[in-house]
């Protein structure tokens, strides 16, 4: 690490020091923490972990068999790395199974479209279905429609997912792949198309979760690939009508079983109390999960292993939860928080690694509002990663939004969603992808502030509780 940057980082950590309660972190354990840091820029643990993962499990979609495969993968490797008081906690899961889907335009210019169907589409009618295409930008310009403009038709939806670093075009893209399919049905459409929730310019469509309205038969709804996308808007723009083809064979098959996957670092003094870090073990079925979320698996994993092989246990013990079926419906996260629902005060803070392998460059947090000064301390030990503050709006990710809503503290570590969401949720999505070097700066980071957070006498303070949000709005992500 260039020494001019290493300065300006410690230079920052004694600014902030003194403002934060005596006791709070210590020099020894501003030390320890940065010498976790290095040690793991020259770790790699995650690197095998993402590699075995995605080898011997390969796709892990919620209730299929390389879920199971995964439960007793991170099992065995959580075990063998030390952990103690593993185990995995039962949860139930929806099992639907993708089939085969294909497309084509059959007019005015023929040609066939790379597709893939969203989580939860339902088949087309045996011998496929063919209507009239009608676009739309978002879903709420096609519910402003008259059902006599939409019904009996195909439901296209034109809207292009902005790349940003921050994500940020990302919540507005994938609205129409949690309700797009649902509002069409309502008007009476045969079936939706859309183009991906994603920024890759190869043909390779990105999956998803959608929604189901309540009362409203559903109806089929794919994915297209962007290039195939700009392809159906070129001929919609020629002004004539364009009709599609679709068959898809997807099915719904009730239930499975599969766990949350638990592994603990144990604490000393303050055992009792919990720093959890969670990625999920689940994937889409297209690829391998290596990014998604098999990198978080591995950064979490290794992280707590680090920190287990410090000087000395850390104070509050240091859980790894490996999280069932955050893509089609949060289940393990909901599971999860019911389960511990009497233990929810003693989770001081909560991290989740979600993003993929790339590089990180900030920190947020959610905390009581006079920890921040602790947050900053933290934070300091991380910037010769190229890490800054980016202030107190923290969401803590999809897996630990019901410990955050019953008041458990969270801190995110922000990483460049730029190359992630060419590959989210794709058949790309394999360890080839994954980069060694940036892997292990994410390491670094989640076992810096994971033993920091461990450590720090004061804790985190807690959030307001708020009520739960609604299933209906919790298709994964």
């Amino acid at each position: 690490m260039p020494f001019v940057r290493l300065a300006c980082g410690l230079a920052a950590g004694l600014l902030v020091l003194p403002a934060i309660a005596a006791g709070a972190l210590d020099d020894a354990e501003l030390a320890e923490a940065r010498a976790l840091r290095e040690r793991a820029l020259a770790d790699d643990t995650a690197y095998e972990l993402v590699r075995s993962l995605t080898t011997e499990a390969g796709p892990r979609s919620a209730g299929s068999p390389g879920d199971v495969r995964a439960v007793a993968w991170a099992v065995e490797r959580l075990r063998a790395l030390g952990f103690e008081k593993v185990r995995a906690e039962p949860v139930t899961v929806p099992r639907w199974v993708r089939g085969e889907a294909h497309a084509e335009i059959v007019s005015p210019w023929p040609q066939t479209l790379a597709v893939a169907a969203l989580g939860g589409s339902v088949a087309t009618p045996t011998g496929g279905l063919e209507a009239a295409v009608v676009p739309f930008t978002k879903v709420e310009d096609l519910e402003a429609q008259p059902r006599e403009r939409v019904a009996g038709r195909i439901v296209f939806f034109t809207h292009r997912m902005e790349r940003s670093r921050d994500g940020h075009g990302y919540g507005t893209a994938v609205e129409a792949r949690g309700r797009g399919a649902a509002a069409a049905a309502k008007l009476g459409a045969v079936a939706m198309v859309m183009r991906s929730s994603g920024t890759s310019s190869a043909r390779t469509p990105h999956t998803g979760a959608q929604q189901v309205a309540d009362g409203i038969p559903p109806i089929p709804a794919l994915a297209l690939s962007n290039p195939d996308a700009d392809l159906l808007e070129q001929q919609l723009a020629s002004g004539r009508e364009v009709r599609l083809r679709l068959s898809n064979t997807s099915r719904w098959e009730g239930e499975a079983q599969s766990a949350n996957v638990i592994g603990e670092i144990r604490g000393r003094g303050l055992a009792e109390e919990i720093v959890l870090l969670g990625a999920h073990l689940d994937s889409w079925d297209l690829g391998t999960g290596a990014h998604d979320d098999g990198a978080g698996v591995a950064i979490v994993t290794a992280a707590a292993k680090l920190v287990g092989e410090a000087k000395q246990p850390p104070k509050r013990t240091i859980r790894v939860v490996l999280y069932a079926n955050e893509e089609f419906g949060l289940s393990g996260a909901k599971a999860y928080a019911a389960a511990h629902s009497g233990a929810v005060d003693r989770h001081v803070l909560g991290l989740e690694s979600d993003g993929g392998a790339f590089r990180p460059y900030g920190l947020a947090a959610r905390v009581g509002p006079d920890r921040l000064a602790l947050v900053r301390a933290m934070q300091s030990v991380v910037e010769p990663l190229g890490i800054g503050y980016f202030g107190t709006e923290a969401s803590g990710g999809a897996d630990l939004g019901p410990l955050r809503e019953r008041g458990m503290p969270v801190m995110d570590i922000l990483t460049d969603s730029e190359p992630y969401f060419d590959l989210h949720h794709t058949a790309d999505d394999t360890f080839d992808k994954v980069d060694p070097d940036l892997l292990r700066r994410n390491v670094a980071a989640f076992a810096a502030i994971a033993y920091l957070a461990a450590e720090a006498e004061v804790g985190f303070g807690r959030l307001p509780v708020k009520e739960a949000t609604p299933v209906a709005s919790q298709p994964g992500k």
